[in-house]
């Protein structure tokens, strides 16, 4: 009878190692991923010499250099180490490495706990023996992926790792170009200050004249009156411009995690609004699709929502499960002992495969799985969406920038016309050959002039950064875990083990002869 029994558990054995690949290469119900169409142009619309267009130009990714500004550089660096909101990004991303951990465990058996007890058990009424009693065993349960539940699942999970790895780098993209816009308004905004305050002495000048010459009595109060008009006008112009200065630092600083007065010490001494160069790169649209990391998170998070739709499916099919449970027992009761436990002919065993099927649920799954297609089909319109902005977007940042140009140039003539006015009309108003409001008109124009053409220069920076960012160039430049400090990981590491998901370097240790040398 024994042998029996072993021959009958060799072949359940055998039979089980022969249906678990077949049950495991099973099928897998869902849809399969098709990527989406992608509703694009094959050219830019925007035509310009100052723009380099086609397959052979090359966009620059580290677009911030070109305008070769090493304060610039320094503050871009500084954001990527310190900013709060890229480090946020960084660890949502580890949060993704440990959910898709997850998904993949379940592709082996789900249950697996090793159990015991010792209990003393009293017969009610009094009556019968009392006896103690013991117990230990390890169970398990494997549900089989029959259907590509978990496969899916894990598709799932990838693919929303990887649309928080295109979040960390479209926060890094947006935080690049959020630095150097802040940073070029920080530039035009003090030489408009510079250029207030030097009309300001301008104005003065012109009018100690016409006071001069009221005291002699060759002018009326009138001439006196606008000319301290004028005056008053330009200096409050400087305190708004200081007051708009200092919020800029404060949100420079929130950029670089840094203080008002850190990023004052930062930025003194530069050397004026930043120009952008004349000739820039902007490649083609296919190139984009390619390089902005919001449209491949777009397209990540419709990856991951197309699998929910098969795991949602598989609820409508039976599930198959492996069970085993290998245990052993025993009582004191009739002149048993507890240490019986360990002996063999104790020891018990249960193993077989068993299934489960909701047959009876009333349209619940099959109304999940519409739910998930439904949001599948949402995804795949916010992809699409995704990328006409992005089109459009690049084509206003080249437009801006191609325009605002040509009026920066129109503006530098008027500028060079209203200084030669300003010049001709005192030299005619102090020989009597024309009346101060000639002077009080060119002074005026002058100082709106060089403000205007102050204002539009940062305007050509912004622009160029603009449509970089657009183009979505400036998240390759650094390896995503350094986005984490090191004391930041030295302390999570501490906290839990984060085994491979976080290397904190060895320190490097530096010998005495080294040290000499």
């Amino acid at each position: 009878m024994r042998d029996q029994f072993k021959n009958s558990k060799k072949l359940g054995l055998n039979f089980s190692a022969l249906a678990l690949p077949t049950l495991m290469v099973s099928c897998m119900v869902g849809p399969e991923y098709i990527e989406p169409v992608a509703p694009i142009q094959p050219a830019w619309d925007v035509k310009d010499s100052s723009l380099a267009r086609g397959a052979k130009s090359k966009v620059d990714l580290s677009w911030w250099r070109q305008f070769n500004d090493p304060k610039l550089n320094t503050l871009v660096e500084t954001a990527y180490t310190q900013n709060l909101s890229l480090r946020s990004a960084a660890l949502r991303i580890l949060e993704s490495r440990a959910i898709l951990g997850i998904s993949q465990g379940n592709m082996f058996p789900q249950s697996q706990a090793a159990s015991g007890d010792f209990l003393r058990v009293r017969n009610p009424g009094g009556t019968g023996q009392n006896l103690n009693s013991t117990s230990f065993g390890f169970d398990a349960a494997w549900e089989l992926d029959f259907w590509g539940k978990f496969r899916r699942s894990i598709d799932s999970a990838d693919a929303s790792l990887l649309a928080d790895v295109a979040d960390f780098d479209d926060i890094l993209t947006s935080l690049t170009a959020e630095v150097a816009t802040a940073y070029v308004n920080v530039r035009t905004l003090e030489e408009r200050i510079d250029l207030a305050q030097q009309n300001a002495e301008l104005q003065t000048e012109s009018l100690k004249i016409v006071e001069l010459q009221f005291e002699a009595g060759t002018v009326t109060e009138l001439d006196v009156l606008q000319a301290k008009t004028l005056l008053v006008n330009t200096q409050s112009q400087i305190p708004r411009f200081q007051a708009t200065l200092y919020k800029l630092h404060n949100a420079l600083g929130v950029l670089v995690a840094k203080d008002a007065d850190t990023i004052r010490t930062l930025v003194k001494g530069g050397k004026g609004i930043p120009k952008a160069p004349v000739k820039v790169a902007v490649g083609v649209p296919a190139e984009m699709l390619r390089r902005r990391p919001d449209i491949r998170r777009a397209e990540m998070i419709a990856l991951a929502q197309s699998s929910q739709i098969g795991i949602a499916q598989s609820d409508l099919y039976p599930s198959f499960t492996l069970v085993g449970f290998l245990g052993s027992s025993a009582t004191d009761v009739a002149g048993a002992s507890l240490d019986d436990v360990f002996n063999s002919d104790n020891v018990g065993f249960t193993f077989g495969p068993t299934f489960r099927w909701n047959i009876l649920n009333y349209g619940r799954i099959r109304n999940k799985v519409r739910v998930e297609d439904a949001r599948f089909e949402q995804a795949i319109t916010a992809y699409q969406n995704t990328v006409l902005n992005a089109a459009r977007e690049v084509e206003d940042g080249m437009t801006g920038f191609v325009h605002t140009k040509k009026e920066a140039e129109f503006l530098r003539q008027g500028v060079d016309s209203s200084k030669r006015a300003t010049e001709i009309s005192m030299i005619q108003y102090k020989d009597g050959l024309t009346d101060y409001q000639r002077v009080l008109d060119s002074i005026r124009s002058l100082t709106q002039k060089q403000d205007q053409y102050a204002s539009v220069r940062g305007t050509i920076a912004t622009d160029f950064i603009a449509m970089y960012k657009a183009l979505g160039g400036g998240w390759e430049m650094r390896d995503r875990e350094e986005a984490l400090p090191l004391e930041i990981r030295q302390k999570m590491m501490k906290r839990t083990n984060w085994g491979e998901f976080l290397d904190v370097p060895e320190p490097i240790q530096v010998s005495e002869s080294s040290a000499k040398g």
